[in-house]
């Protein structure tokens, strides 16, 4: 695997969650591989559990992790092509992705939108031009349209706790103070498309996710008939594609309650944290047995891991 951008550079999603479980298992079966290697994490925007979670999945590897976080430890920096640097910025992404493929083995990169211009957006400049100039192989730790770091800890949190062959999951929208990008919503619905499962997408009208994400993927606008018989419950915030990052509601019709979790079968409660307790998701949920957020970011270590290895394998 030289890159881990998208679902689209892994063959076989199945196979890497079970790799994902195996390294769960022994945590430790690979750490000479990684030995005398180093990775790069940048980190354009704040992170916890992909800060955390990449470091010490590369550390039981055997890597070396040297982090640079670009808005307090680095130089400004420029990404379009012949501009007359007399501003603000001090380097061009040229130099420093180059600088950057000098010293590492594997780069991550997490870089969010702007929700401000939806073409620049997908565009991906930031991780985009890493690619391009590092010359090393590049994990996402989440870019401006997509978190598939997340999403594989996603798919290998329901391949451990599915009760079913083919379970209903339903990605609901609920409310939130802030607007959000896609990436996280994008991506799952991503990987879920190429998992054994029923996917479901329900939110407010105005709220649709891009099409080439959702292709054919069924949208309920009654939140209440989504959650019938669902065995997962994925709630996220995103703001308005269509009307490129605007919030276009914020009342709490949407939070998940416990009362509305009662009409799944059992289901269980997923977040990609952190998450606003009583604005996305009541207390009673969260606290309660059928919240496994915490299963979900513990698995975010070896689903990492597993894309690490193939990565130095690959080296």
């Amino acid at each position: 695997m030289r890159q881990f951008l998208s679902v689209h550079d892994v063959d076989d999603v199945q196979a890497l969650v079970a790799e994902a479980r195996e390294h769960k298992a022994a945590p430790f079966a690979f750490e000479d591989l990684g030995r005398r290697r180093t990775m790069g994490l940048v980190f354009f925007n704040a992170s916890l559990r992909t800060r955390l979670s990449t470091q010490r999945a590369a550390q039981n590897l055997g890597m070396q992790v040297i982090v640079l976080n670009t808005g307090q430890d680095a130089w400004q920096l420029e990404f379009s092509d012949g501009t007359v640097m007399d501003g603000g910025s001090a380097e061009h992404i040229r130099e420093a992705a180059g600088v950057l493929g000098e010293y590492c083995d594997i780069i991550g990169v997490r870089a969010f939108p702007s929700l401000k211009d939806r073409t620049a957006d997908e565009r991906e400049e930031v991780i985009g031009n890493i690619v391009r100039f590092s010359g090393r192989p590049v994990v996402s730790l989440e870019s401006a349209t997509r978190h598939p770091l997340q999403s594989l800890a996603d798919c290998m949190t329901i391949e451990e706790l599915r009760t079913v062959p083919r379970p209903k999951v339903v990605l609901t929208w609920a409310p939130h103070p802030r607007a959000l990008p896609q990436a996280v919503p994008n991506s799952f619905v991503e990987w879920m498309r190429k998992s054994d499962v029923d996917l479901v997408v329900t939110h407010p009208e105005g709220y649709e996710l891009p099409p080439r994400f959702m292709e054919d993927t069924p949208v309920e606008y009654d939140q209440a008939a989504a959650f019938a018989g669902a065995h997962f419950v994925y709630a996220k915030n995103w703001s308005s594609y269509e009307r490129y990052g605007d919030i276009l509601r914020s009342d709490a019709e949407w939070m998940v309650t416990a009362e509305k979790m009662a009409a799944t079968d059992s289901g269980k409660f997923m977040h990609c944290l952190p998450v606003r307790r009583n604005v996305v998701v009541d207390d009673a949920v969260l606290d309660s047995p059928s919240s496994v957020v915490l299963q979900q970011a513990g698995n975010r270590i070896w689903s990492t891991q597993a894309v690490l290895k193939r990565m130095l394998e690959a080296l």
